[in-house]
């Protein structure tokens, strides 16, 4: 497969069937579907996590930290999705810079990043699909009782299984209708966040915002609460590279990728800290703490359960539009892997008619679908840890790799006051896995070592995708 041209606006599918997807992303439509994927149901399931990490307000210095880390880390995703546009995000980038190299570990790093994901990107979307079940509980309290009575295996957590995999069915259509389905979703997340920032600053009671005594007593336990909560926090930013998995599909992606990429990392990052604020000033946070349903609860407590009831059907559509938006974004990346004969083949099908990569598409959606299974707390924690070593730290070194060792790449967007940013994102990162639990620490051990052994084994297994049929 040719490497796409950069600025191009368009990439038709010819007669010959080719394993080729359509650029119909535009500027909008990318900003969108970054927004949706960042916003969903993030804060509305982690704010009670946010607050226990640190016991207190003071974790709202965790979320500017978490900001100030992402833009930063927006910059470098910027850079390389720009100068490498294409499907799979940092598996892409990673296979452009140290891929071509004739050593072991050139080759190693996007197959691992690619099998790390299987276990990250499937756990973070299974977290969405596992919070909203508290909201939809608060809409029908009964149900849990009638699941039981109906002898459904799994209770509510096969509903949200259920609920995986009709998503996985709506992005079965050509690209041009996904992203325009985007825009839809994601105008109801922000009539849904614009909702509860409104209601809070016109009911705004700053007399409840109130500290621990310790609050701000800097110590070892009080660095580590602010790792915990940093972990939260960048959790509920995570989809602002959303839009690199799909370079492919992007209209000019030299531009319209950073632009993406930036613009809904600042939007978010305000809208957040202010729908926090929002919260914590009608809620006390002993109280905001202790739920499941926070944002259920805060607008029972402006104005009654009826109106709340309205409201948390707005927090399911935000659910939606994020599943949506995730799912589009990662099931691309073990199609690239597998289109460049980096993983298993058969996940280089492309749907002949709707031209979307159907096998990568599905396997997604089913291992995400039994992800729904596990707790949310340890959905999110690994979903954040696993990745860090395999996808952040490791782009970070590809970036500067790229900018010494590779002249003759074209970099449509630079990276502000480079190599600072990346600096920072390094530092931060290292900062969130210093204070990550031991077990999830071995746990990411486990899925490093595993994907060596499988490797070692698959390595000499390259294939080439038969172009008339998108098999192998």
């Amino acid at each position: 497969m040719n490497k796409p041209n950069p600025e191009s606006s368009a990439l038709q599918v010819d007669s010959a069937n080719e394993t080729k997807l359509v650029r119909g992303l535009g500027l909008s439509q990318s900003i969108a579907l970054n927004i949706a994927n960042m916003v969903g149901i993030g804060p509305f399931i982690t704010i009670p996590l946010f607050l226990a990490a640190m016991h207190g307000p003071q974790a709202l210095i965790a979320w500017v930290i978490a900001a100030v880390l992402v833009i930063c880390d927006g910059l470098v995703w910027s850079e390389l999705g720009a100068a490498l546009p294409g499907s799979g995000g940092t598996y892409h980038f990673l296979r452009e810079i140290f891929g071509k190299q004739t050593n072991g570990w050139g080759r190693m790093l996007p197959f691992l990043f690619v099998w790390q994901f299987l276990v990250s990107g499937t756990m973070e979307i299974a977290s969405g699909y596992i919070g909203a079940v508290p909201y939809l509980t608060y809409i029908f309290p009964e149900l849990s009782n009638v699941l039981s009575e109906w002898h459904i295996p799994g209770g509510t957590n096969t509903l949200a299984a259920a609920g995986c995999l009709i998503v996985t069915w709506m992005l079965s259509r050509r690209i041009e209708v996904v992203g325009w389905v985007g825009l839809v979703l994601c105008a109801g997340t922000l009539l849904t966040v614009a909702t509860v920032i409104i209601s809070g600053l016109m009911n705004f009671n700053a007399s409840i915002i109130t500290f621990p005594p310790d609050a701000f007593q800097i110590n070892g336990t009080w660095f580590n609460g602010l790792g915990a909560a940093m972990l939260i926090a960048i959790y509920d930013y995570f989809g602002y590279y959303n839009i690199c998995h799909l370079g492919d599909e992007v209209q000019n992606p030299g531009r319209t990728i950073p632009r993406a990429v930036i613009a809904s990392v600042v939007i978010v990052a305000a809208i957040y800290l202010i729908m926090n604020l929002s919260i914590i000033a009608v809620v006390p946070w002993q109280e905001a703490m202790e739920s499941k349903q926070i944002a259920a609860l805060f607008m029972e407590t402006l104005y009654g359960r009826r109106i709340a009831v309205v409201f948390t059907w707005l927090v399911l559509w935000t659910v939606l539009a994020c599943m949506f938006s995730i799912t589009l974004g990662y099931s691309r990346i073990p199609f690239a892997a597998a289109l460049n004969g980096d993983f298993l083949p058969v996940f280089a099908y492309v749907h002949p008619t709707k031209r979307y990569p159907v096998v990568s598409l599905w396997a997604l959606g089913i291992l995400t679908a039994i992800f729904c299974y596990v707790p949310l707390d340890i959905v999110i924690e690994t979903a954040v840890t696993v990745r860090i070593l395999v996808q952040f730290v490791a782009q970070i070194i590809g970036l500067h790799v790229l900018r010494t060792t590779r002249p003759e790449i074209v970099m449509p967007f630079r990276m502000w006051l480079y190599p600072l940013p990346s600096l920072i994102a390094l530092v931060g990162w290292l900062f969130v896995l210093r204070g990550t639990r031991t077990e999830l620490l071995w746990a990411v051990a486990a899925v490093i070592v595993s994907g060596i052994a499988v490797y070692s084994v698959v390595a000499t297994k390259r294939v080439t995708i038969d172009p008339k049929n998108n098999m192998p």
